[in-house]
Order: structure tokens, then sequence, then C-alpha cells
């Protein structure tokens, strides 16, 4: 996950609190968090990039439609950043 640039990191975090998002259903989550509009050709390599590096899982629903889901080790990657990010935080947060 170290590898992974911030908002790589924002996609696998989306993908993995989603039941099978689509691209527009990812890209409607990031827009609403970022609040701009994330342009195609930045959303789909990057989630191309994902899928090469075995975090994200890419399917077909239709001829035209896409769904992502994350891979075992993509879990354990959120995890160990989860656990990462406690020990900084997680006295701000309670």
């Amino acid at each position: 996950m170290y590898d992974l640039t911030g908002f790589q990191r924002d996609l696998l975090y989306v993908i993995g609190g989603l039941d099978e998002p689509h691209g527009l259903a990812i890209k409607d989550e990031l827009e609403n968090y970022y609040e701009k509009e994330i342009h195609h050709g930045r959303l789909y390599p990057n989630l191309d990039t994902l899928v090469d590096k075995g975090l994200v899982e890419k399917g077909t629903r239709d001829r035209r439609t896409n769904f992502y889901t994350v891979t075992r080790r993509g879990q354990r990657e959120l995890e160990d950043r989860r656990s990462w990010e406690d020990q900084y935080v997680k006295d701000l947060v309670e």
C-alpha cells in the first residue's frame, strides 16, 4: 500500500466499502469526497493500476459495464493500513 498514491488508496477504500461498484459509482463517490470532477482519464488508469498490483479484481457485468472488487491481498492491505493509521490517530477520534 505504501507505493500507492493517495488517489489510488482512496479508490481502494471506496471499492472496499461498496458492493461490486462499477466505474461511474466509484467516480460519483470520489467526486462527492473531493468536491470536484474526476475525469475518466484519471479514474480508469488508476483502477487498472490497482488491478495490475493484485489489489482489485475487475469483472464484467455486461458488454459495457465492469465492476470492481477488492482481492484478499487488497483486504489485507486495507487492514494493515487501518492498523497503521490507528496507532497515530486513535486517540484523536475517540
